[in-house]
């Protein structure tokens, strides 16, 4: 096994776990109103919501892991393309 399949293995896995990583966070997003969340409950918790502080660290940290998943997406997108590993 070379060392660009490790490294595309690797991507792969990491792939994976942000993306249930990303999955996560959108959800925990607090709904703005009339969309999918008031739909399946987001609505009743409107009062116990986070605070400023918390959703602009969530949306951070929800931006942050998003370029990190393109970015491997289109890594693994330029692997395939090359058929590197």
């Amino acid at each position: 096994m070379g060392t660009l399949a490790v490294v595309k293995l690797v991507l792969q896995i990491l792939l994976v776990v942000l993306s249930l990583l990303l999955t996560l966070l959108i959800l925990m997003h607090k709904g703005k109103g009339g969309g999918l969340s008031d739909m399946f409950g987001g609505g009743l918790t409107q009062n116990a919501g986070s605070s400023g502080v918390a959703e602009k660290n969530l949306n951070r940290w929800t931006v942050i892991i998003a370029l990190i998943w393109a970015a491997i997406i289109i890594t693994l997108g330029l692997f395939i393309k090359f058929n590197l590993g």
